[in-house]
C-alpha cells in the first residue's frame, strides 16, 4: 500500500468523552444544569422588604372610643360638666331646658361660692321631697355619667348665692334683700314681675361659717332657702354640697350667653369682714379722740408735779 493511502473504511473521528471527563483533543465542558442558576442567599438579605401593612381602621376603632370616653370622663370628673334645668325658678336668667356648663376645676384648688354666682348643688336633705324623680334608662345614665349628656342626677339644684358664710341676710316685705346692712339692686337678674320676698320674707339671718345662702331668680316660683328654714342648717347649703359654678349658657344655641356676677355683688362694704372693720373703726373713733384730748391734760399735771 502506497504511503499515505487509506482504507476503504474510514477511521471514525475523535469524540470527546463522557462529560466532566478530560478530552484529548479540547477542554474539559461543564455538565447543563438541570435545576437552573444557582440563587444567591444574600438577595433576599439585601433586597428591599414588603412594606408593612397599615392596621385597620376597624380595629383600631374600640381604642379610639375608648381613649374618647375616657377623656370625656377625666373632663366631667375634674373640669366641666352639663346639667339640664329642670324648673322655672331661675326665670329669665334660665329657662327650663337650657343646658349649662358648670366649672368644677376651681373648687379643686380651694374656690369656695361667692355672692352673686350661679351654683349647682346637691340637694341637702328634704329640699326636693315629694319631687317626681324620671327613671333614666340605662343608656341615658351612661352617657350622663361619662359627661355626654346633662346629669341624669334629679337630685341637684341651682341657685344663686345672695350670702356667704359670717353674713346677714334679711328681707322684709315690700323690702329688698339686704346683706350686712346693704341694700341689693337686683333688677339686672330678677325676674321681671318678682319682687325680692313679698311671698316670704326673713330674717335677719346669721349664716354660719362654711355654709351659703341661696335663693332663685324667679322669687315667687323658688322653693329655696327661704322655705327651709325649719330643716338641719336653717336654710342654707354647705360648701362641699356645692358641684360647682354655673358659667355658661350652651343650649339652645339662640341662649347662649355666660353667667357673670352682677355689679350690685361688688359694692364697697358688702362684706362681713369689711362692716366689722367699718364698726371697729367707728367704735374707736370716739376713744382715740378722747385719748388725744386727755394726753396734753396728763403731761401738764406731770410737769407741774415734778417743779
Amino acid at each position: 500500500m502506497a504511503v499515505g493511502a487509506r482504507s476503504g473504511h474510514d477511521e471514525p473521528e475523535e469524540r470527546p468523552d463522557q462529560f466532566g471527563r478530560p478530552s484529548s483533543s479540547g477542554p474539559v465542558e461543564e455538565p447543563p444544569s438541570t435545576t437552573g442558576p444557582a440563587e444567591d442567599d444574600s438577595a433576599d438579605d439585601e433586597g428591599p422588604q414588603e412594606p408593612t401593612r397599615p392596621r385597620s381602621f376597624w380595629k383600631e376603632l374600640p381604642l379610639l372610643i375608648g381613649i374618647a370616653l375616657l377623656l370625656a370622663l377625666l373632663i366631667k370628673t375634674f373640669l366641666v360638666q352639663a346639667f339640664s334645668i329642670p324648673s322655672d325658678s331661675m326665670m329669665n336668667t334660665l329657662q327650663r331646658g337650657d343646658r349649662v356648663l358648670v366649672d368644677k376645676l376651681t373648687p379643686w384648688f380651694g374656690s369656695e361660692p361667692e355672692r352673686g354666682e350661679v351654683v349647682v348643688f346637691h340637694d341637702p336633705g328634704g329640699w326636693l321631697e315629694g319631687e317626681p324623680t324620671p327613671e333614666p334608662n340605662a343608656v341615658q345614665k351612661f352617657l350622663s355619667f361619662i359627661g355626654l349628656m346633662p346629669s341624669a342626677e334629679e337630685k341637684d339644684l341651682i341657685k344663686r348665692v345672695i350670702a356667704v358664710g359670717g353674713d346677714t341676710v334679711s328681707c322684709k316685705k315690700g323690702g329688698k334683700v339686704v346683706v350686712n346692712g346693704r341694700t341689693l339692686n337686683e333688677t339686672s337678674y330678677i325676674n321681671p314681675g318678682s319682687t325680692p320676698c313679698d311671698d316670704e320674707p326673713f330674717g335677719p339671718i346669721k349664716v354660719p361659717e362654711g355654709r351659703i345662702w341661696v335663693m332663685g331668680d324667679n322669687r315667687q316660683n323658688s322653693l329655696d332657702s327661704r322655705y327651709h328654714q325649719e330643716l338641719p342648717g336653717s336654710g342654707t347649703v354647705a360648701n362641699d354640697q356645692v358641684v360647682g359654678r354655673a358659667v355658661v349658657v350652651a343650649w339652645p344655641v339662640t341662649r347662649w350667653s355666660t353667667l357673670p356676677v352682677p355689679d350690685t355683688f361688688d359694692q364697697p362694704g358688702l362684706s362681713a369682714a369689711a362692716v366689722a372693720s367699718s364698726a371697729a373703726v367707728e367704735m374707736a373713733g370716739p376713744g382715740a379722740l378722747g385719748l388725744a384730748a386727755a394726753l396734753p391734760v396728763v403731761l401738764w399735771r406731770r410737769k407741774r408735779r415734778d417743779g
